[in-house]
């Protein structure tokens, strides 16, 4: 497109009757037309003008046809889209035309309403192709991996190499490291990034519940089904589908997702015709798998049918020198996203930041840093202000940080480390928690929010 922005058009013809009744209208409705007389013109003219459509003439005079120059175009310009023209039209033509990348065929004589459609086509299509383009590169900046320490590097370089083939992945990690952030890479670095990214929360569904919910249902099918309903498995088609907390599906559902991803296909509840899909599918728990197979918790199969490609997300106590870099990269984020002005860590504070060892890993960090942006008034971030936002300080090599603290900061330490404690006891079964140390389940979230512990 043009400074003033109008559309640019080509119009390559040997008819100079064509090319002038063409142009003038095309110039009436408000494109910028350039006009090329033969194959070799014309080519020359789409290096010089990188038209959006180029309308094109197959018979033409001189040592390139129409689909000479189509053939050598679409490499150069793989944007370019192309109406081939032709009076002397063949089926044989017009299919090797659209082999070759053309939008589309038509026959002389022309029909201008038919060019004037088939160009607005064009535009709606490239205008959306655009607007996916840049919404992609935002999206990749917002799912950036951040940090340059060698373990964060080895898992870029990892994502680098699997994203553009088709195999299926499985991440491990602690809760909150970023395995879903691991997996949207992994699909946005991929030829599927135009396409669906579904999650799917195996721990959330219910056993009875979970071939209604991954592969849908007819209507009719139970009581309740007044329409039918798509399942995750349709909504992922041609894209990726990331099965979350795989590990905490019970052994019946395991058995069903097992099938499918063997199949390749399913069956909606309630009805009888199978479904093909094209999903990649991409799975992530923070349990030991293997040791889950030996307790009998998880099926071996299913295992070695989603473990392809082996992802490990380090969590963050190891990798404490990225921490600097997180810290900036969530400090832009709610600078933009909330209107806060940027914060400057002093040197101590950085300090005690990447002394910490967050248990809570990077989910942990980033609520941290929120809660710091949000309680602290001034520019510049001190040890004090850590203290205040709820960060408590770890004895280190024979030291103590007790001394200084008051009684509120130590009572809170305290119930820190025992949520923690009694969270992990209870493999992060919130329930059972709230159950076994007596509060109600809702003061208990609210309780591991205020900590930044959000697990």
């Amino acid at each position: 497109m043009n400074i003033n922005g109008k559309a640019k058009i080509l119009i390559v013809d040997d008819e100079k009757a064509i090319r002038e009744i063409i142009s003038a209208s095309l110039e009436d409705d408000g494109f910028d037309v350039s006009v090329a007389e033969d194959g070799a013109r014309g080519l020359e003219q789409i290096r010089a003008v990188n038209p959006q459509i180029v309308l094109l003439d197959i018979w033409m005079p001189g040592d390139l046809d129409g689909i000479d120059v189509l053939q050598k175009a679409k490499v150069e310009f793989p944007h370019i889209e192309f109406i081939i023209m032709s009076g002397h039209g063949t089926i044989e033509t017009a299919v090797k035309a659209t082999k070759l990348g053309a939008w589309d065929f038509v026959e002389k004589p022309l029909s201008i309403d038919k060019i004037s459609i088939l160009i607005a086509n064009i535009l709606s299509f490239q205008s959306e192709r655009l607007q996916k383009n840049a919404l992609l590169t935002k999206l990749r900046t917002d799912i950036a991996m951040v940090g340059d320490s060698a373990k964060m590097v080895s898992l870029k370089q990892m994502v680098t190499r699997v994203a553009p083939t088709e195999s299926w992945v499985l991440i491990t990690g602690e809760n909150g490291t970023g395995k879903e952030l691991v997996a949207q890479n992994v699909h946005y670095l991929s030829r599927r990034a135009g396409n669906p990214f579904i999650e799917v929360n195996c721990a959330a569904i219910p056993s009875e519940l979970i071939e209604a919910e991954l592969f849908g249902y007819e209507k009719g099918a139970f009581t309740g089904a007044t329409q039918s309903k798509k399942g995750k498995f349709d909504q992922a088609h041609g894209g990726t589908l990331l099965l979350d907390e795989i590990g905490d599906m019970s052994l019946d559902a395991q058995s069903k997702i097992l099938r499918i991803l063997q199949e390749k296909s399913f069956t909606r509840v309630g009805g009888a015709e199978k479904i093909e899909v094209d999903v990649r599918v991409i799975a992530a728990t923070n349990k030991d798998l293997e040791a889950e197979i030996k307790n009998g918790n998880f099926r071996e199969d299913l295992y070695y049918r989603l473990n392809v490609i082996p992802f490990v997300v380090p969590p963050l106590r190891t990798r404490s020198d990225d921490i600097p870099a997180l810290i900036r990269h969530f400090g832009n984020q709610f600078s933009k996203g909330g209107g806060y002005r940027p914060k400057i860590f002093s040197e101590q504070a950085l300090e005690r930041l990447m002394k910490y060892s967050w248990p809570g890993n990077v989910r942990e960090l980033r609520n941290f840093i929120e809660r710091i942006y949000i309680l602290t008034p001034g520019d510049y971030v001190e040890v004090p202000d850590l203290r205040f936002a709820g960060l408590t300080f770890e004895k280190t090599e024979g030291t103590s940080d007790d001394f200084g603290m008051n009684f509120r900061e130590a009572r809170a330490r305290f119930e820190r480390d025992f949520l923690i404690r009694m969270i992990d006891e209870n493999d992060g079964n919130i329930t059972k928690t709230a159950e076994q140390i007596g509060l109600e389940r809702s003061y208990l979230h609210r309780k591991i929010k205020s900590y930044g512990l959000d697990m």
